[in-house]
This record gives structure tokens, C-alpha cells and sequence, in this order.
């Protein structure tokens, strides 16, 4: 049996992977796009101005990742939202409400211990490839 190929997904207007991982993967009709946290892609700084001005930021790394995988927000079915701090979900939900105004993917939201670079959020998730 052979395995199944995937295309790592690349992008000159994103932040670069910190670590032993690709920023989005396709394979079959969908794009998985790896966490992402408020940096900004041209420092690899985290954004300044807390947990709405990182999510504002991590929202829009994902949907530069998902435009060069020929994908776009629209098409997102599933994100999962990592907070340091869950007291912090409101004004991140209001922030993400901006993104996904209509029709929004189904979401888990986790408060973890920690999260990269100190990070106040991380944003993953997984699209359907446009036709």
C-alpha cells in the first residue's frame, strides 16, 4: 500500500513555522493550517496591544496560509481557539465575530498553561479546498 500524497503549504506573507512543522498542509479536499499566534510576519515580534490585537493578527496569518492553499476563510469548517487566560474569550469572540460574520465553522475554544513566545492566542484550522 502507498501512501496518500499531501502539498505542504507555503507563504511570503505569513509568519515562518517556529518549529519542525509546515504552516498548512493540503490533502484530499481539505487544508490544515498549523496554529497560529499574533506574530507579525515581517519581525516574527508578537503584535502589540493583547489578546485583540494578537487574535486580529493570528486571523490574519490564517487566511494568508489559506489563500496561498487555494482556500479562503469562507471555507474554514473547523477552528480551535487556545487561550492562555479563558477571562480573555470575550474580546478574543469579538475579534473572531469579525472574521466569520456569516455561517461561522464549528469551534473548540481551551484555556492551555501556556502557549509560545508567551502568546495570549493560538489559532488552528482546517478548510475545504476551493473547486
Amino acid at each position: 500500500m502507498s501512501c496518500k500524497e499531501k502539498q505542504v503549504v507555503e507563504t511570503a506573507n505569513g509568519p515562518k513555522a517556529i518549529g519542525p512543522y509546515s504552516v498548512g498542509v493540503m490533502a484530499a479536499e481539505f487544508v490544515f493550517a498549523s496554529g497560529q499566534l499574533g506574530l507579525d510576519p515581517n519581525t516574527g515580534a508578537l503584535v502589540e496591544g493583547g489578546v485583540e490585537a494578537e487574535t486580529r493578527q493570528a486571523l490574519l496569518n490564517l487566511r494568508n496560509i489559506l489563500d496561498n492553499a487555494n482556500s479562503c476563510l469562507e471555507n474554514v469548517v473547523k477552528t480551535t481557539v487556545f487561550l492562555r487566560d479563558m477571562a480573555d474569550f470575550a474580546r478574543m469572540n469579538a475579534v473572531y465575530a469579525e472574521f466569520f460574520k456569516e455561517n461561522p465553522p464549528a469551534r473548540s475554544a481551551i484555556q492551555v498553561a501556556a502557549l509560545p513566545k508567551n502568546a495570549a492566542v493560538e489559532i488552528e484550522a482546517i478548510a475545504l479546498l476551493k473547486n
